[in-house]
C-alpha cells in the first residue's frame, strides 16, 4: 500500500524525512557496468541544494553521498543500489511551536488525518528534502540515456509569477541555465525574477511560477499506447513533486485555441533519410509514444506554503487560531531548486520506459 516506489523496471524507492537522520534511495533494476561515482552525484545535488544563493532557503547541507551497495570499482553491478546523504543542519527546535498547528496549504492537516501522526519538524516526508533521493537516482538514469541515445535533459525557470522568459530552445545549454541564480537563461527576465523573489523574501511572502523542460535526442518508441502513455507517466512523475499544481506537454492548454489543421504536426523526410515533423505541437509524443522530436513540457509550482506573514488556521483540537511570525528556513520561491528535480523525474521516467521497450521489443 506504500507509495514510495516509482518505476516498473528501473525502480526507485526513496526514504527519509526532512529532519530525520538521512534521506536516500534504493534503485532496483539498474543495468550493470554503468560507471558512477559519489562526486558525479554530488555535482547534481549541489544544483538542488539549499543555501546556494540569496533566493533560496538558508539551510546548508553538505549532501555527501554514501553509496552503500550495488557498485564495485566505480561500476554498477546490476544488484540493488542503496545511496544516502545524512542530514546535518536540521533545526527541529524551530518548529516546536507548530507541532499542534496546521499551516495553511501545507501537508500538516492531511498527514495528521491520514496517519494519526506526523513529523512536525520541517515538512517531514512532504518536504522537498526528500527529492534529494530522486536527484541521486536520476544521475544514473541520465547516464543510461546519454550513453544509449545521446539524450540531454534541460529544465529551466520559464516564469515567476507574471514575469515570462523568452528562451531559444535550439541553442539552450546547461551552462546558459546555470549562469543565472534563478536558472532562467533569459538575462532580462532573470534579473526581474531575482528582484521579485528578493522582495518576497524581505516581506516574508512567496511566489510561484513554471519550470519548462526540453529533452534533446529523445529516443523513439518509448511509452505504452493506453494506460502507460509516456505523457501520462511524465505527468505523474512531475506532479509527484512537492508544490506542483499543473502539467502541460507540447501545446498544452494553448492548443485548445487552434483548429486541427493549425495544430497538426506534418511529417517530412529529413536530409538524412529519417522522418521528422515540421512543427512540434505534440511535444515529442504522439499516441502516448515518443516520436523522436524534442519532448517539451512545463510544470506549474505554487507559491511556497510556509511564509512568515500572520495567517489564520486551526490547531489539532479544531480551535481557530492565528499563526504569527513563522520561524524556520524556507524558500521564497521553489523554482530555482525545482529545475534539477524536474529533470530528475523526467530522466527516471524515460530510463524506465527505455528498459521496458528493450525488454518487450529488443
Amino acid at each position: 500500500m506504500s507509495g514510495n516506489t516509482y518505476g516498473q523496471l528501473f525502480r526507485v524507492t526513496t526514504f527519509g524525512e526532512s529532519h530525520g537522520g538521512a534521506v536516500g534511495c534504493v534503485i532496483d533494476g539498474c543495468p550493470p557496468k554503468i560507471e558512477i561515482t559519489p562526486e558525479e552525484i554530488e555535482a547534481d545535488l549541489k544544483r538542488r541544494a539549499t543555501g546556494q544563493s540569496k533566493v533560496t532557503s538558508e539551510r546548508k547541507e553538505e549532501d555527501r553521498v554514501e553509496i552503500l551497495s550495488g557498485t564495485f570499482e566505480g561500476q554498477t553491478l546490476g544488484t540493488p543500489i542503496m545511496m544516502m546523504v545524512r542530514n546535518k543542519d536540521q533545526k527541529s527546535e524551530d518548529y516546536t511551536y507548530l507541532k499542534d498547528k496546521y499551516r495553511p496549504s501545507h501537508s500538516d492537516f492531511t498527514y495528521d488525518k491520514k496517519y494519526g501522526i506526523r513529523a512536525w519538524a520541517g515538512g517531514g516526508r512532504a518536504s522537498a528534502r526528500e527529492t534529494t533521493a530522486r536527484v541521486m537516482a536520476a544521475v544514473i538514469a541520465k547516464k543510461i540515456l546519454k550513453e544509449q541515445f545521446g539524450t540531454e535533459i534541460l529544465a529551466y525557470v520559464s516564469r515567476v509569477k507574471d514575469i515570462e522568459s523568452n528562451v531559444d530552445l535550439e541553442n539552450l545549454t546547461k551552462d546558459k541555465i546555470e549562469e543565472s541564480i534563478m536558472r532562467c537563461p533569459d538575462p532580462v527576465a532573470s534579473e526581474k525574477m531575482v528582484d521579485l523573489v528578493t522582495k518576497m523574501k524581505e516581506e516574508g511572502d512567496s511566489v510561484g511560477g513554471t519550470v519548462s523542460l526540453v529533452v534533446k535526442n529523445s529516443p523513439i518508441g518509448l511509452g505504452e499506447p493506453v494506460f502507460d502513455k509516456l505523457e501520462a507517466d511524465l505527468a505523474k512523475a512531475c506532479l509527484s513533486l512537492p508544490a506542483t499544481k499543473g502539467f502541460e506537454i507540447g501545446s498544452g492548454f494553448s492548443g485548445t485555441f487552434l483548429t486541427g489543421k493549425e495544430h497538426n504536426d506534418e511529417f517530412y523526410k529529413k536530409e538524412d533519410g529519417t522522418v521528422g515533423t515540421k512543427t512540434n505541437r505534440s511535444g515529442g509524443i504522439q499516441g502516448g509514444i515518443s516520436n523522436g522530436e524534442d519532448i517539451l513540457l512545463t510544470v506549474a509550482f505554487k507559491p511556497t506554503s510556509t511564509i512568515k506573514k500572520n495567517q489564520k488556521t486551526v490547531n489539532d483540537k479544531g480551535e481557530e487560531i492565528e499563526i504569527e511570525n513563522i520561524r524556520g528556513r524556507h524558500d521564497p520561491c521553489v523554482l530555482p531548486r525545482a529545475v534539477p528535480i524536474v529533470e530528475a523525474m523526467v530522466a527516471l521516467t524515460l530510463a524506465d520506459h527505455f528498459l521496458r521497450q528493450r525488454a518487450q521489443n529488443g
